[in-house]
């Protein structure tokens, strides 16, 4: 890389941070964003740091909820939920933050589409097409790829280049000229969750990929990924993914409520756990060497999803062995094979 570009990227690191300074989280979360289809407790609103404040719902637009006296969010009796989302303002002392509830219609059918469903829709893999088809297809999760240009605008891409052009290197001004084969520009995250949200039956697998520059450039990266979701208040959809370590226990310090899943097939069940990491989502013959591994990370709590899985035979092999999801860049195979199923 040239003296420019590394100039470039230690400006984007430089603003876009990598300690907990750049992105200081609301004082309080919930610990869930979706109504349960059964039972008025929605979430508890936790105080980071363990004070014992009382939690006001200062706004309501539907008047569908309320706060218990031990900081519970609920649903009000005899309500009937007619929309997607609801948006609520909560604040516990002197902070105040805003929330999308969102009604739980998530499909769970263990179909997440690898990079959208492109490989049989005639979509670009990673465009909000593809997107558009995985939602549309009926598959419990869409997943996608998250990289950060020199001037800290976060794309959806898998690899580090795209077109011959270095992401990470690149002002945003220049990548938002690049046309994928399906016509559409190269797509921000921004524009992705927009599309994303404005559905509530197939969550969104975001994978933040490690730097090509440098670890704290990764953890720039999440720092803004998670500052992302948190604006558009994406919460309930997101389900973060990771080859790197580093950065889903970031994610974690940001957002204890976030939904994690480990990529790298290095971490024992144990460690996983003990590192608050929901589940592991490794490649498949990991869980094909450990035949055990299903069973030993249901036992202790953690969610399986298995990669990349195409062939039938494995399809099927991993459906009987009852794994909680499998990626696939064949989900049209997967829904038929769990139909005749």
């Amino acid at each position: 890389m040239n003296k420019k570009a590394v100039f470039i990227a230690c400006l984007a690191l430089l603003f876009s941070g990598s300690g907990k300074a750049q992105d200081k989280a609301v004082q309080f979360y919930l610990d869930n964003y979706a109504i349960p289809f059964t039972g008025k407790n929605i979430a508890t609103i936790v105080t980071k740091g363990g004070a014992d404040e009382k939690a006001i719902l200062l706004k309501d637009t539907s008047g569908l909820f309320a706060v218990s006296k031990d900081n519970v969010l609920r649903l009000k009796k005899k309500v009937e939920l007619k929309g997607l989302k609801y948006n609520i303002t909560i604040q516990v002392g002197d902070d105040k933050a805003d929330f999308v509830i969102v009604k739980d219609n998530f499909i769970k059918n263990k179909v997440i589409a690898h990079r959208g469903a492109w490989k049989n829709t005639g979509e670009t893999e990673n465009s909000i097409g593809a997107l558009k088809k995985a939602i549309q297809m009926g598959c419990e999760g869409s997943e996608f790829d998250v990289r950060m240009s020199a001037d800290s605008v976060l794309f959806v891409h898998h690899d580090p280049d795209v077109q011959g052009i270095r992401i990470e290197s690149t002002a945003a001004s220049e990548l938002h000229k690049v046309k994928l084969s399906n016509s559409e520009p190269l797509p921000t995250l921004d524009a992705y969750l927009k599309e994303g949200i404005i559905q509530n039956s197939t969550r969104l697998f975001l994978e933040i990929k490690p730097s090509v520059i440098s670890p704290e450039m990764t953890i720039a990266v999440t720092n803004k990924t998670v500052s992302a979701v948190r604006a558009l208040k994406a919460q309930a959809w997101i389900y973060y993914i990771s080859f790197s370590y580093d950065a889903l226990k970031r994610v974690r310090e940001l957002d204890p409520a976030a939904k994690l899943a480990y990529l790298g097939g290095d971490k024992s069940l144990q460690q996983l756990k003990a590192d608050g990491i929901d589940g592991l989502d490794y490649h498949y013959s990991i869980f094909k060497k450990e035949n055990k591994m299903i069973d030993q990370a249901r036992k202790l709590g953690l969610s399986t999803n298995c990669w990349t899985v195409d062939d039938i035979n494995d399809l099927q092999f991993f459906l009987k062995e009852g794994v909680d999801m499998i990626t696939t860049n064949e989900p049209e195979l997967l829904m038929d094979v769990i139909k005749r199923k």
